[in-house]
C-alpha cells in the first residue's frame, strides 16, 4: 500500500529529500508520490512537518 500526499502539503519539500526510492515528485499545488515506486517505508510521512502524508487507505 503506497503512501499519498494530502491537500495539506506546504510544499517544503523534506519528504521528497528523504525517499529512499525516489517515488516524490513535486505537483503543480503540492508533491505527489508516484504509487508505483512506493514501498510503503513511511519515511516521507516521518519527515513531513504538518502530517500531510497518509497512507492510501487511509484516505
Amino acid at each position: 500500500m503506497a503512501y499519498v500526499i494530502t491537500d495539506n502539503c506546504i510544499c517544503c519539500g523534506s519528504c521528497q529529500e528523504e525517499c529512499p526510492e525516489e517515488a516524490i515528485s513535486e505537483g503543480e499545488d503540492k508533491y505527489v508520490i508516484d504509487s508505483n515506486l512506493c514501498i510503503d517505508c513511511g519515511t516521507c510521512a516521518d519527515q513531513c512537518p504538518v502530517e500531510a502524508i497518509i497512507p492510501a487507505d487511509e484516505r
